[in-house]
């Protein structure tokens, strides 16, 4: 397997400000809906612009959240972005990373004629489970990924070797999932099942853990992972490398390394598939580079599976 980058662009709003740490991105309409974990609007990518899509309320007062201004601890970092349906209607399902109590919420989008209809709701439950299911504390908790299986949604937990968690992944089924966020039914009686790990391997004595991921139409499954220095769930580290790898069925099959851009390691943070010709897998990435002066990056990614 080969991983190329056939093109790379930074994000910014049609106002000129940079769409910063971009951590998710799926389908919406006739663009792409993009999650910054550091803020709670959304960047709706289309061919004609960027525009910003309010997810949340602000908390405190804040719309972006940083180290630099003391604000990190209220963001409600939204990692994950899923497509999923809503009455037989495209909409896109946002998830929080679990790595806090204020970082368990769910968002659902969807479009009324043009316009984004928001929905969102607390799934504090639901992550105590999913941490239950996979035999970790709540402090190790970081659901960074999710890829669609049909009526299922597997959600990847990041994991860190320097902390003894490996990447592992449970089946969550979505229909009850997108009813929680609704508001029609409840977290704590959404299933949860079927906790895999995985062995990603490491790269200068620094482990490779799952960013994100995507269901291929066989049923494979490419991930995106980053080799990133870090001592918890919270904190930021260096990236020494980033990879695509592919799964089939629990298996890790194949580990690529994505290429540097520009000298850079950008740490890919959202998958979205283009297509599929033969062994070609073309896949729509976004970056989350950790520096809220920098605008995210997204690259064209094409995967030779060989």
């Amino acid at each position: 397997m080969q991983v190329f980058v056939d093109a790379a662009r930074q994000l910014r709003f049609d106002d000129g400000t940079p769409v910063t740490a971009a951590s998710g991105v799926a389908p919406l309409g006739d663009g792409w809906l993009v999650a910054q974990d550091d803020s709670v609007i959304a960047a709706w990518r289309g061919d004609d612009g960027v525009v910003p899509v309010r997810l949340l309320p602000p908390v405190e007062g804040h719309d972006t959240f940083s180290a630099e201004r003391g604000t990190k601890h209220l963001k409600p970092d939204l990692e994950v972005a899923c497509p999923a349906e809503v009455a037989g209607e495209p909409a896109v399902l946002l998830l929080g990373s679990g790595s806090s109590p204020r970082r368990m919420r769910g968002v659902l989008v969807r479009l009324t004629g043009r316009e984004p209809e928001v929905r969102a709701a607390e799934l504090g439950p639901l992550y105590e489970r999913v941490a239950e299911r996979l035999g970790l504390p709540m402090d190790h908790l970081n659901l960074e990924g999710a890829s669609r299986h049909g009526g299922t949604v597997r959600w990847f937990n990041r994991g860190n070797l320097v902390t003894g968690v490996r990447s592992a992944s449970v089946d969550v089924p979505l229909e009850p999932l997108v009813a929680a966020v609704l508001g029609r039914g409840e977290a704590a009686t959404v299933p949860v099942e079927r906790p895999l790990e995985y062995e990603l391997g490491e790269v200068g004595g620094v482990g490779l853990a799952v960013t994100d991921a995507i269901a291929l139409p066989d049923g494979r499954v490419l991930l995106s992972a980053a080799a990133e220095d870090t001592p918890n769930a919270v904190d930021d580290g260096p990236v020494v490398a980033t990879a695509i790898a592919l799964l089939e069925g629990e298996s890790v099959r194949a580990i690529a390394p994505i290429p540097e851009v520009g000298g850079l390691v950008h740490k890919v943070e959202g998958l979205a598939l283009r297509g599929v010709d033969g062994g070609t897998v073309r896949l729509l990435a976004v970056v989350d580079d950790d520096d809220p002066a920098t605008p995210s990056a997204e690259l064209d990614l094409r995967v030779e599976l060989g």
